[in-house]
């Protein structure tokens, strides 16, 4: 079996691609003609794609993207994509600067070493070194006209100092914070035509780099909306090109491992040598390294398969006579706030949906004050040991606010009571009881199917923040707004008149 040429996940070209809008065929006849090498057909279509131009050749152009990530599983040539792309820049492009480095200073001076080989090796290239500095801290190839490239190790003064043309970053699921990003980006700022090239394979929930950079070149071919992991990223300038199993894939469907190793059947990568890792492999690891699969597949699902999927249901909606009961949560580092909302549907069954998430505090005392002023507003949240407690109680103070604490018992029942309504949707539920649905809202979704749950003794279970990869505080704000909504208690009931049913504002700031 051969591996998929083009990317199963990619940014489209602005137009079609030619030798004139993408200077990624002169960089695939450069290495043919100059380089001597022979590259996969995925490397080719990588380069076309990732070296589109905006303008025309003969008159100005700029570079389509300023950052460019591949993505793709381990040991399918992307060092001999980056030894090609360096070498361009440096002899073709001629540009000034390139900068590069990786997980280890080590495997960010492979791809530099490759590079001077290949200038050593021809003629005409070595003509125009002037120097090569081995020297610890200070590894440079220097070309006349004083071009260079250099390395340095992943840390917070990477490239800092320096105006760089190229950056190139490898393996960047193993960055953990922005330290490396920052510094090594900001390089490229003086630069108009300065581009950025990541690659890696699949991360893990630490990988807030690379995830955030996904999040946004996903939403920008989706026109929906980024989550957010700390970061922010310029997705209009960002081009993504991923070759990974599509979600779900089985680990033996070779169809999917194709797509997600397209160098497979085309040099030393066999259908043999990725069973064998299969065989070896734990599975998260397996669909990490080998299917390039992200920690959605890898993580184990708060619910079971196909459950939140199947709440989905575009057309839901709380009823209007229906008592409307708030959730309010905090991410775990404080940093947003959340709103969510549940109510009962006409069928009896119950509507969840996050409806104002904004970063910081200080805007949530008037949001639930302007409401108040209008109807009385049930608010429920989690009381003990949560961020948000000390905010909620405040909150609790307006006039027209009622306070709904949930802890103690009622937050491990709520929590049975909410888990059991998403899991009545899954397609082999054969569950008579509640249903929640909700609404496709990316900020929703990734942590209904992310979140991490830990035992809490006696066969209970409660949602875990900090070994969740993502903020989950979106579904935390709609549970316990479920919670309350279901709180077994005998009480009068009450009827509102629903500023939801008049289509509450959801707003991202």
């Amino acid at each position: 079996m051969k591996g998929v040429t083009a990317a199963r996940v990619y940014t489209y070209p602005k137009r079609q691609l030619t030798p004139e809008t993408s200077l990624g065929f002169a960089c695939i006849e450069y290495a043919h003609t100059v380089l001597h090498k022979n590259l996969y057909p995925w490397q080719e279509w990588a380069l076309i794609h990732a070296l589109e131009i905006v303008g025309d050749l003969q008159t100005g152009w700029r570079f389509r993207f300023r950052v460019i990530l591949f993505l793709i599983s381990r040991q399918n040539g992307k060092t001999v994509l980056s030894e090609v792309i360096a070498s361009f820049f440096a002899n073709v492009l001629q540009v000034e600067s390139i900068f590069g480095t990786s997980l280890s200073l080590d495997k960010a001076e492979e791809v530099w070493e490759a590079v001077i080989n290949d200038q050593e090796a021809n003629p005409e290239l070595s003509a125009d070194i002037v120097r090569v500095s081995r020297t610890n801290g200070n590894k440079r190839l220097i070309l006349s006209g004083n071009r260079q490239y250099k390395v340095g190790a992943p840390t917070r003064r990477a490239g800092r100092g320096d105006s760089n043309d190229l950056v190139m970053l490898d393996e960047i699921r193993e960055q953990r914070d922005w330290e490396t990003w920052s510094a090594s980006v900001a390089s490229t700022n003086a630069k108009p035509n300065g581009l950025v090239i990541c690659f890696s394979n699949a991360g893990d929930p630490d990988s807030v780099v690379l995830r955030q950079l996904r999040s946004q070149a996903i939403a920008e071919i989706e026109g929906t909306e980024a989550a957010d992991f700390g970061g922010d990223v310029d997705s209009s300038a960002l081009g993504l090109f991923e070759w990974s199993a599509p979600d779900g894939a089985a680990t033996d469907d070779m169809e999917a491992l194709a797509m997600a190793n397209p160098a497979l059947g085309y040099g030393y990568l066999t259908e043999r040598a990725l069973m064998s890792n299969r065989a070896t492999f734990p599975e998260n690891k397996f669909r990490s390294e080998c299917m390039c699969q992200q920690v959605e597949t890898i993580l184990p699902n708060p619910f079971p398969d196909g459950a939140w999927e199947g709440g989905l249901d575009m057309q839901s909606s709380i009823a209007p006579e229906s008592e409307l009961f708030f959730g309010l949560d905090l991410s775990q580092d404080r940093r947003w706030a959340t709103i969510g909302v549940c109510g009962m549907r006409t069928d009896g069954n119950y509507h969840i949906e996050v409806i104002a998430r904004r970063v910081g505090t200080s805007w949530v005392e008037d949001w639930f004050r302007a409401r108040a002023m209008k109807q009385n507003m049930n608010l429920a949240f989690q009381s003990r040991g949560a961020p948000v407690s000390g905010l909620a109680e405040q909150i609790c103070t307006i006039p027209g606010v009622e306070r709904i604490p949930i802890e103690g018992k009622e937050l491990t029942n709520g929590w049975g009571r909410f888990w059991d309504g998403i899991a009545a949707n899954a397609p082999d539920s054969q569950s008579g009881g509640i249903h929640i649905y909700h609404l496709q809202q990316p900020i929703l979704d990734l942590p209904g199917k992310t979140m991490q749950l830990r035992n809490i003794g006696g066969g209970l279970e409660l949602p875990d923040r900090v070994k969740s990869p993502d903020d989950i505080a979106p579904l935390f704000a709609c549970f316990v707004a479920f919670a309350a909504a279901t709180k077994i208690e005998t009480k009068e009931t009450k009827i509102y008149e629903s500023a939801y049913a008049q289509g509450a504002e959801l707003i991202f700031i």
